[in-house]
């Protein structure tokens, strides 16, 4: 096993099989100590973090796998907080994915003139450009297909897997009487095929959830799930 990177939430080690381990940290996004998923630093610690946010993305993964939905999920193991996935090629340097159910976080701050707090969204769907210099600067469709890091066709499919596989964590987390505010996804392509698939996680690290009106953690969302499994 070989160290790659360091990142906010999790280290990533090559195997010598060509797949990779992700060890997820108790590290979890915000800033000045409070937990902010849309946020681009990390602000502060959580201990156990780290394996409820795999414990979730497990299954998660686990239910997209089933659902034929492509992802780069291979196994995990959640006493070790450690995750194989397949390799994957990012776009560019890397993008973000958000599909929004409600009007909270950074899409509250840039267009509250014209929305107010909670407005009801029909799962819209922006994609960001992983760039903590430049605070991860959203980036529209024509963009993308004139910067050569996604053609016109690849977003059209990017936006269908974005509003299928957040529909179904938004029906998962129905069933326990929890709704889902907005998730953040990030998606490439298989080494092989070029297929676009699913990457990184879903956990409560990169979503808001809340229930009857009032925001969840991401530990006691995890343990509202687990409990319920």
């Amino acid at each position: 096993m070989k160290f790659v990177y360091q990142g906010k939430t999790k280290d990533v080690y090559s195997l010598e099989d060509g797949n990779y381990l992700l060890k997820f940290k108790d590290d979890v996004t915000g800033e000045d100590g409070i937990f902010d998923p849309g946020a681009n630093t990390v602000g502060l610690q959580i201990e156990g973090a780290g394996k409820a946010g795999l414990r979730l993305t497990k299954f998660f993964f686990e239910i997209l796998q089933e659902k034929g939905i492509p992802t780069h999920y291979v196994s995990a193991n959640v006493d070790a907080a450690e995750m194989i996935v397949k390799p994957a090629k990012i776009f560019g340097h890397g993008l973000e994915v958000i599909c929004r159910y409600r009007a909270v976080g950074s899409f509250l701050r840039r267009y509250g003139k014209y929305t107010v707090e909670g407005q009801e969204l029909d799962a819209f769907v922006e994609v960001t450009l992983k760039d903590d210099e430049r605070q991860d600067p959203p980036i529209s469709a024509d963009a993308l297909n004139m910067l050569g890091i996604l053609s016109l066709s690849e977003y059209e499919e990017l936006k269908n897997l974005t509003q299928i596989i957040s529909g179904i964590v938004k029906d998962e987390l129905k069933k326990r009487n929890i709704d889902l505010y907005d998730i953040k996804l990030e998606f490439g392509r298989t080494e092989q095929s070029n297929e676009i698939m699913l990457i990184d996680e879903i956990s409560g690290g990169n979503m808001r959830a809340y229930k009857d009106g009032v925001y969840i953690e991401p530990l006691e969302l995890e343990k509202m799930l687990v409990e319920q499994m």
